[in-house]
């Protein structure tokens, strides 16, 4: 967030700045989503609802995994969320006690080791590369000792890898067995370019699902997501959701619904990520610039910049200065391996990705 508000200020001040540092879809929400939106306000009186959501967009959500994943959900397990992140604090808060520990990968997204944090709970960072297929195992989860729960992302941020069907059914299994809360983040669900995508609902009801709309669907700034909960879990955390944000905002609600139907202008807008990535995927290692995990799903590129920096971030922070290219370094990903890892956001157009590779290229050489 500090590169990216350096980036911001830089470009106020009338610099020619690209941005890869912030994980944004470039692509506005689809037109339904916005017509949707426009209709609701003409007509509508925008105000509280259900603090698990409305009962319409609880029942799309729904109806999205049987016609995705021919899973049948009941849409009294769905709360909708005010982004994905209400769904971590939520769950956090009704699924542990403090100093409970909770088992997230390393290099994995920072605030997932905040919010474990600042709520009194221990995260318990689990690397994860090349010997564990860039995932969490069984036999890794053993090793670091007992745990409350197990928060695994499938597409992950930043290493793009996705969790087969195989590897994410032996982690649930492992942890039904020894009795570990399991969260699932589907949040980049959608934007999968080669592997399995499996929803963790498929392979138990006792697993819990973190998601949103703001990745696939283009919808960052509606802060607008969902939980698919076990039966029991959904009056404790409606319960909690009452009290921290009364309910999700009625006028993203409207909007969202749309977005289910909008599927054919969101595949195009995934089609222009599968280019930009094999763009990435090509250039950045002619550069120096080792991918460091497979680049299977979301819009990441996390690569090992150690033939350049031990530092990542005065390596962003100098590219940015000098070439007004924004990244992301890699230390807040992984506090142990990241000074030397940078990741790269190819969620912004082809024009910009390749004036982008086209400014690094020139200043590494």
């Amino acid at each position: 967030m500090d590169i990216l508000a350096q980036a911001t200020k830089r470009k106020n001040d009338g610099h020619p700045v690209i941005s890869m540092a912030v994980g944004q879809p470039a692509h506005p929400a689809a037109r339904a989503v916005r017509d949707a939106a426009a209709e609701a306000l003409r007509h509508g009186r925008i105000g509280y609802t259900d603090a698990l959501g409305t009962l319409g967009l609880r029942r799309a959500i729904a109806d999205h995994y049987q016609r995705r994943y021919g899973t049948k959900v009941d849409p009294a397990r769905i709360a909708v969320t005010t982004g994905s992140s209400a769904g971590f604090n939520l769950a956090f808060l009704s699924f542990f006690d403090a100093g409970d520990r909770v088992a997230i990968t390393r290099p994995g997204y920072p605030a997932y080791r905040n919010i474990l944090a600042t709520l009194g709970l221990e995260p318990v960072e689990i690397p994860v590369g090349p010997e564990t297929g860039f995932t969490l195992t069984p036999q890794a989860l053993e090793a670091a000792g007992p745990v409350a729960g197990v928060l695994l992302a499938s597409p992950a941020n930043p290493t793009g890898t996705i969790t087969g069907r195989d590897a994410l059914k032996a982690l649930i299994d492992h942890c039904d067995s020894a009795g570990i809360t399991f969260l699932s983040d589907e949040i980049y669900h959608g934007l999968s370019y080669r592997g399995d995508e499996t929803t963790a609902l498929s392979l138990s009801e006792g697993a819990t699902v973190i998601n949103s709309f703001s990745k696939y669907y283009c919808m960052t700034g509606w802060r607008i997501g969902w939980m698919v909960l076990p039966p029991d879990a959904v009056r404790p955390v409606e319960r909690v959701a009452q009290s921290l944000y009364i309910s999700p905002p009625e006028l993203s609600q409207i909007a969202a619904c749309a977005a289910f139907d909008a599927t054919e202008e969101l595949e195009r807008v995934k089609d222009g990520y599968r280019r930009n990535g094999r763009l990435l995927a090509e250039r950045l290692p002619a550069m120096g610039f080792k991918i460091a995990s497979p680049m299977d799903g979301a819009f990441y590129a996390y690569v090992d910049a150690s033939r350049f920096t031990n530092d990542s971030m005065q390596f962003c922070l100098n590219m940015l200065s000098e070439i007004h290219v924004a990244a992301t370094p890699g230390r807040d990903f992984d506090p142990v391996e990241g000074h030397k890892t940078v990741r790269f956001s190819y969620a912004g157009s082809q024009q910009e990705m390749e004036e982008a590779l086209d400014r690094i290229a020139a200043w590494v050489s």
